[in-house]
């Protein structure tokens, strides 16, 4: 029993699936307590709209639906961190100034509400992963080139991203009430389009990290740059294309956002989610401080996140409080994964097996 809790414990995704655990355990307790059908966390059904026809519908197709932001951003995050050891603080400006820039180039330059499109929609959807890419080139040259600290770097477009969206929508909220736009963001049968999406984008990346040995020269770097180059590998050109990734998936999750609520709004696209993004990393069991990485694990962490913002809602919390928990959080998984504090565990653990093997 105590190897397989061992082996258990040695699982690497087992503190991303013991969270997920955890908020669907108190998701049960709630509604009992409120005298709701405990399992009603876990019901889906088919719900007939008046817009979007026959959908999915239920708490867990909630959070997978509003989770798929994160979960895109979780991915470039995940491997910013493991290459550069570093985190990405822009990703949520990034993906304002994504969806500002499509939704400018789809209404026009000082439009402020449209149901034509001034482009054709692929156009616009280029020129946001266009903008993502730019600011991801323009982080990993900053991080690669200049080896400036990656939240010294990142924090440049963290302050100056959603300014420049407001410029580029003249200081606007564009809205593009465009049907095939607002389908990005909306449904796809009675699947709801951003799991889809999100989906793909996962399945891509787990096939090339799989396919290829870019994940292994990401992890390679992370661990030790000066050895990895020594080696062969180009360590500042791997770190670049981190955060050039990091870009296209900020864009990614700036789309979807944007369609979502078929406009563009500078000032909350993409508000607080940079640290959604961190605590998905870290919650799946990723070390901050880069090296080895598991996406899934992070994929894992996004929905965690998303399933706790939807229960500290279920429980009263206001989305001005909801940070804070989240904080609170991150500093208890920071903690639990720095050396000291598994050095201390094992310490602990050492003594109380040499206590029972003195008393046996």
């Amino acid at each position: 029993m105590k190897k397989t809790w061992t082996k258990i414990k040695q699982w690497p995704l087992f503190l991303p699936v013991l969270s997920l655990i955890i908020v669907m355990a108190v998701n049960i307790i709630h509604d009992a307590a409120t005298g709701a059908n405990p399992l009603s966390f876990f019901l889906i059904s088919l719900r007939d709209t008046t817009t979007s026809g026959t959908i999915l519908y239920g708490r867990i197709i909630d959070i997978i639906n509003r989770g798929s932001e994160v979960a895109i951003l979780a991915i470039g995050m995940t491997l910013v961190v493991s290459a550069s050891a570093g985190t990405d603080i822009s990703v949520g400006s990034v993906m304002s100034l994504c969806a500002s820039f499509m939704c400018m180039m789809l209404a026009g330059y000082g439009v402020s509400s449209t149901t034509t499109l001034a482009v054709p929609l692929v156009v616009g959807l280029l020129c946001a992963v266009v903008m993502g890419l730019v600011c991801g080139a323009f982080n990993g040259t900053l991080v690669a080139h200049l080896h400036i600290q990656p939240m010294v770097a990142t924090l440049i477009l963290y302050s100056a991203a959603r300014a420049i969206g407001l410029l580029l929508c003249n200081d606007l909220i564009v809205y593009v009430r465009n049907p095939s736009f607002a389908f990005i963001g909306a449904f796809a049968g009675p699947i709801p389009t951003p799991i889809i999406i999100t989906a793909i984008c996962i399945i891509v990346v787990s096939l090339v990290l799989k396919k290829t040995a870019l994940g292994m020269y990401i992890q390679s770097v992370g661990i030790n740059a000066r050895a990895s180059r020594i080696a062969g590998l180009n360590s500042k050109l791997l770190i670049f294309l981190a955060y050039l990734l990091c870009g296209l998936f900020s864009a990614i999750a700036g789309i979807v956002a944007s369609s979502r609520i078929t406009s563009a709004d500078s000032n909350n696209i993409g508000l607080y989610l940079e640290m959604d993004a961190i605590l998905s990393v870290a919650l799946g069991g990723n070390s901050l401080g880069g090296g080895k990485f598991n996406l899934a694990g992070s994929i894992i962490g996004a929905y965690t996140i998303q399933a706790i913002t939807t229960t500290l809602y279920a429980l009263g919390v206001s989305s001005i409080q909801a940070p804070v928990f989240k904080a609170i959080i991150v500093i208890i998984i920071v903690v639990i994964e720095a050396p000291p504090f598994k050095a201390f565990v094992g310490r602990l653990s050492a003594s109380r097996a040499a206590a029972k093997g003195v008393r046996a």
